[in-house]
């Protein structure tokens, strides 16, 4: 009998034989309960016929939350996050139940030690392949959510019987959905798989059809998708101000079943910086009057889509005019949120030198998430979370086709071996390595902004950055901002001034004029410049 399958009851009138069999498999799975001991702590959940046809293979989450709203299969909060639990499960049968107990992966820590209360739970079974949070995994199927008292009974059934929609995309007349097939990345992973993007089109852009405009490539941090537009720009495209152009924005996504693939080639991701400049943008310059020009294609993003940015930027220098990144993921290794990655010997991520616990996040200078806590949520999820979404982008695979760890799940120590696997992925060590062939491609296009107080510890990385530039001689603008945080840095004032430093790039090359004129040479370019390797595979 597969392993937590509720047993069923034996029937009376069997041999004695049978009878003792089945006592000796029964206490294998279930945990020996003394006369005196409490009941077990379990959550019986069962998969209704209705919601599934067949059976599913995946994992079972039960989320507990003490809040008295929401759902709690939309945490886990990384700042304030409430128990849950998981299992990964094969052949889970329409009409069958899993028990959710001891044996399940557990957050903070297993059933068992979850304090007695009220708790508002919920149950998910994450089936889908495309999505990095379960919650809006197209195809999952989830529980209503239940009250539970657990000092007036240690077991609650739970019925999986909703189904995740299909997220829609609601298009107007200045606001597209791309949904196109990608020819790289389904030959990679053996199924189709889509690149995903909102287009902003420009407020004059149906009253001149004979314009033409410069293209803003924009991408979204951790949990961010091309979904976003609509809340971003509730009132439609921004006007442009003075000593500004319009541009075509192009609101990517970089959301992947392992979390953020931040637009790098990896060996779980598969080519997904390739795919996008050799099919996506080829499709944006067909499809919209873009100025199908280098010079005339921007990149910005914030977080992970600012470590992305940069990357594209640094691994396709040619294609790009300019990059615009804030508050990047590590863009050194060797100050990964305070960590020397390369250090010998090799350094915990939970423990300093000192024995100290190792933070991850803060609220201006004091310490609110904890390396060894964090990481320990991240692996109950399985994937999607955070740090193992570097692994997934970064990581070769290991025996069983899985992303390396980088670290011990026990101890905290690094990897060196994996550390040097993730060495390509390093843009400052690119940047050391092939400078003599980069600066000309560079020149006039790198722009780093991030908070002296980055919440994630992310501003050591950038200072890194800053001394590289400046000693090999580039011209890069890198500047780290007193007194803000990851979230306050894009203020008002920051974005206008990235957005005019961008019209400015344009009209140095191209002047108000070529935007109305009809670009097909450069049409017929695009795509022809960057069918090289990035530089971090060379």
């Amino acid at each position: 009998m597969p392993d937590n399958y509720r047993p069923r009851t034996m029937p009376m009138l069997r041999s004695l034989l049978v009878i003792m069999g089945f006592a000796v498999l029964t206490t294998q799975r279930l945990p020996r309960i003394r006369a005196d001991e409490p009941a077990p702590i379990t959550v019986n959940v069962t998969l209704d016929a209705g919601a599934a046809e067949q059976p599913l293979s995946g994992r079972l989450f039960v989320y507990c939350s003490r809040r008295m709203s929401g759902e709690p299969r939309l945490g886990p909060d990384w700042f304030s996050p409430e128990p849950f639990f998981a299992l990964d499960v094969s052949n889970f049968k329409p009409g069958l139940t899993r028990i959710i107990d001891d044996r399940a992966d557990g957050f903070p820590e297993p059933i068992s030690s979850l304090p007695p209360g009220k708790y508002r739970v919920q149950a998910l079974f994450d089936q889908d392949l495309d999505s990095h949070h379960p919650a809006y995994g197209a195809g999952n199927v989830y529980s209503s959510v239940r009250e539970w008292q657990l000092d007036a009974s240690p077991s609650i059934d739970l019925t999986l019987n909703q189904v995740v929609p299909q997220r829609k995309f609601q298009q107007t007349t200045w606001l597209k959905e791309v949904s196109l097939e990608s020819k790289l990345l389904s030959e990679f992973h053996h199924r189709p798989i889509l690149h995903r993007a909102a287009v902003l089109l420009p407020q004059s852009y149906e009253r001149e059809s004979g314009r033409r405009y410069p293209v803003l490539y924009m991408i979204p941090g951790f949990g961010g998708t091309h979904y976003d537009a609509a809340r971003l720009y509730p009132a439609g495209p921004p006007a442009a101000e003075e000593g500004e152009v319009e541009f075509i924005r192009v609101l990517l996504s970089g959301d992947c079943k392992w979390g953020h693939h931040v637009f790098a080639d990896s060996e779980t991701n598969g080519p997904r910086g390739a795919a996008l400049i050799r099919e996506l943008i080829p499709y944006i310059d067909a499809t919209y009057r873009t100025v199908a020009e280098p010079t005339a294609r921007f990149v910005t993003g914030h977080s992970s889509g600012g470590w992305s940015s940069l990357w594209l930027q640094v691994n396709y220098p040619e294609a790009f005019g300019g990059v615009w990144s804030t508050a990047p993921d590590p863009v050194d290794f060797h100050d990964w949120q305070q960590i020397d990655l390369y250090a010998n010997p090799p350094l915990s991520l939970y423990y300093d030198e000192q024995g100290e616990r190792r933070p991850i996040a803060r609220q201006q200078n004091k310490p609110v998430l904890w390396y060894a806590s964090f990481a320990k949520m991240d692996d109950v999820l399985g994937r999607g979370g955070q740090l193992r979404s570097f692994e997934a982008a970064f990581s070769p695979l290991d025996d069983n086709g899985l992303p390396q760890r980088l670290w011990d799940r026990k101890t905290g120590k690094v990897d060196p071996d994996v550390v040097q696997a993730w060495s390509k992925y390093d843009i400052g060590r690119i940047l050391k390595r092939d400078w003599l062939s980069l600066e000309p491609k560079l020149r006039g296009k790198l722009h780093v902004y991030t908070g002296a107080l980055d919440t994630f510890y992310l501003d050591g990385a950038v200072r890194r950055f800053a001394d590289t530039v400046k000693q090999l001689g580039s011209d890069a603008e890198v500047v780290v901002v007193p007194g803000k945080n990851h979230s306050d840095l894009l203020s008002k004032e920051l974005r206008r001034k990235i957005i005019r430093q961008m019209s400015q790039a344009f009209l140095a090359v191209h002047g108000r004029s070529e935007q109305g004129r009809n670009g097909a040479a450069g049409k017929r370019r695009v795509g022809q410049r960057e069918r090289r390797m990035p530089a971090a595979a060379r």
